[in-house]
């Protein structure tokens, strides 16, 4: 019998690099009408939950889940257990998930597809913070296999055409700013994302990528942040892993500690 997971467990993990691969193995049809996922998640069938696995970590855990824990979490475990992996249901499944405030996603994206091959996309070089908080939001509660290539401006589009990647924070496409929004904004719309701790986030993000650093007190400092990692680091990719820690601090702040304040000077017992 597989262990458990519990579904607070696991919405600690939320928006966190702790994250483990989280598998949806409900039924289509359930998968299909309910029209949303546990963010973050991938999709694969009960029967078949051990092939094309992203690459597993020697201390990353994998969770299943169907529509309710039941029978359908317990035979993609099994399959799992057997293949070596170091797997766990999650207990109430997808509907206790909900019901305890976990973050979900809509099924339908524009480009990706969670039960298929990993969604690529391009953008602008020379990130600075749409650039790299986009794909922090993407890995972590999109498709956390997704792959991005930052290319000069005015190949954004002839890439994308070539290898069949999304565009995004350029003119004219889906994913991009709209109006006063940047495209943080844009994607979590498109997303369908619901959730109070990346409406904090999306403030700061875009109070920093457009000139308005007094829509939140802490924006100024991403934008410092993000302007001397760019400066300092000449590799895009490098720096947008180095960009995702960042971003995960930020949204950890957003969850769990903007209400916190300092102690100085701290008191001897």
């Amino acid at each position: 019998m597989p262990r458990r997971f519990s579904c607070s467990d696991l919405i600690a993990l939320t928006g966190t690099g702790a994250w483990p691969v989280v598998i949806d193995v409900r039924r289509e049809q359930a998968y299909r009408e309910s029209g949303r996922r546990i963010a973050g998640s991938i999709k694969r069938d009960a029967g078949d939950a051990a092939a094309r696995l992203p690459a597993l970590g020697a201390s990353r855990r994998v969770v299943v889940y169907c529509a309710h824990g039941h029978n359908v979490s317990e035979i993609a475990a099994a399959a799992l257990a057997v293949a070596g992996v170091e797997v766990a249901v999650l207990e109430g499944g997808f509907d206790a998930y909900v019901r305890a405030g976990g973050v979900t996603v809509a099924n339908d994206v524009d480009g990706v597809d969670v039960s298929g091959r990993v969604s690529v996309w391009v953008t602008r070089e020379r990130p600075k913070i749409d650039r790299i908080a986009c794909p922090w939001l993407i890995r972590r509660f999109v498709d956390p296999q997704a792959v991005f290539h930052f290319v000069a401006a005015e190949w954004v589009g002839d890439v994308a055409s070539e290898i069949g990647a999304i565009p995004y924070d350029v003119a004219d496409v889906p994913y991009s700013h709209r109006g006063e929004r940047c495209t943080f904004d844009t994607m979590i719309a498109a997303f369908g994302l619901a959730d109070a701790a990346l409406d904090h986030l999306a403030r700061i993000v875009r109070g920093a990528d457009t000139a308005m650093v007094d829509l939140e007190p802490e924006a100024a400092g991403l934008l410092a942040l993000s302007l001397g990692l760019s400066a300092t680091e000449p590799d895009d990719l490098v720096q947008l892993e180095k960009g995702m820690i960042i971003y995960d601090a930020l949204y950890g702040w957003c969850r769990h500690a903007a209400g916190e304040t300092d102690n100085w000077p701290a008191r001897m017992a």
